[in-house]
């Protein structure tokens, strides 16, 4: 069976870069029925939450999709809830990953998670594969859990235990990035999160007092005002950054994405008020693996379609999943 892939349309009402970016949150309905539970306990003594489609069979042997969210997403993220409802209709297994302290609990030990950190998903995807021997297994990561994942891929090539991958939005060169979100209205996005960010870092630290031995700022969040900030004085001294530059240039995606050797495909919007041109990958740096496609349009994991504000149609879900079907039926 072909599938044949049409090009994203965005909506006529919702044609701006805030517009798709906000609205996709508000006019997704969430799946109720989301929700079966698992703690994964890390070799570590740390431990990720996730969460499945459905209960998983023992016996199950279809496509298993793993999804890794964004910066402070979770199972209530709208692409989230939208990709594993998607999933779901395809009767195909999925499960998401909880990064460490975005369950809603925080984690117990100082270190959290960034762009570039890999292990945990490592060690996930070696459980599945362990767990179900039959399955193929397929990623997705939307923003910062897509530059995560093409770094895992480009960091263990033709040993990454996935069939094949999607990331949505990332934000491939992660210095760029930051400058782009201290700019005009871009300046909202980066309040929003940062405050969520602080907030759970507080809350973290009534459960792990030792802490705040680890960051340049002490118990005083209101130096952060900022991601370079944040990453100066809390990314880089908890996981052995030497300055958020460092981190910045270790953890992004970019330079890497020619190392990667499994089949994947990288979506970005032109318009994309997280980024800047910076992040757009030249025919040179990509691997002959990935497939790149950028639009005109779609904000940040927005890409909203439809000719009714009150029928949305999202095209990411329908995108992934017909790239995963052409993976299987290969």
């Amino acid at each position: 069976m072909t599938i044949k892939q049409r090009e994203f349309k965005p909506a006529w009402w919702a044609k701006g870069p805030h517009a798709q970016t906000i609205l996709a949150d508000f006019l997704t309905r969430r799946d109720k029925s989301l929700g079966h539970q698992q703690r994964l306990e890390l070799p570590d003594g740390d431990f990720v939450d996730l969460v499945w489609t459905t209960p998983p069979p023992e016996n199950y042997q279809g496509p298993l999709i793993v999804l890794f969210h964004g910066l402070e997403g979770s199972i209530k993220s709208h692409y989230a809830s939208r990709l594993l409802t998607a999933i779901k209709k395809h009767h195909w297994l999925g499960v998401i990953m909880h990064f460490r302290g975005c369950s809603g609990e925080p984690n117990r030990l100082s270190r959290a998670y960034h762009s570039g950190e890999t292990t945990d998903a490592r060690y996930l995807l070696t459980h599945l594969k362990q767990r179900f021997p039959m399955c193929d297994l397929y990623g997705v990561g939307y923003s910062l859990g897509g530059n995560m994942l093409l770094k895992y891929l480009a960091k263990h090539q033709d040993d990454s235990l996935i069939s094949a991958a999607v990331a949505i939005s990332p934000p491939l060169d992660l210095s760029a990035c930051q400058q782009r979100l201290k700019q005009g209205f871009s300046r909202v996005y980066q309040h929003h999160l940062l405050k969520r960010m602080k907030a759970n870092l507080a809350l973290k630290m009534q459960k792990v007092p030792q802490l705040v031995e680890h960051l340049l700022c002490g118990s005083d969040l209101s130096k952060i005002t900022n991601f370079h900030q944040f990453d100066s004085l809390v990314t880089a001294p908890l996981h052995g950054f030497s300055s958020a530059q460092d981190y910045y240039q270790q953890c992004s995606a970019l330079p890497d994405l020619k190392k990667i050797r499994t089949p994947s495909l990288i979506l970005h919007a032109k318009d994309d008020p997280f980024m800047s041109e910076a992040v757009i990958p030249t025919k040179e740096q990509l691997s002959l693996f990935v497939e790149y496609q950028l639009t005109q349009h779609g904000g940040h994991v927005g890409f909203i379609e439809g000719k009714y504000p009150w029928r949305p149609q999202f095209y990411i879900e329908q995108r992934v999943t017909n790239f995963f079907q052409q993976m299987i039926n290969r």
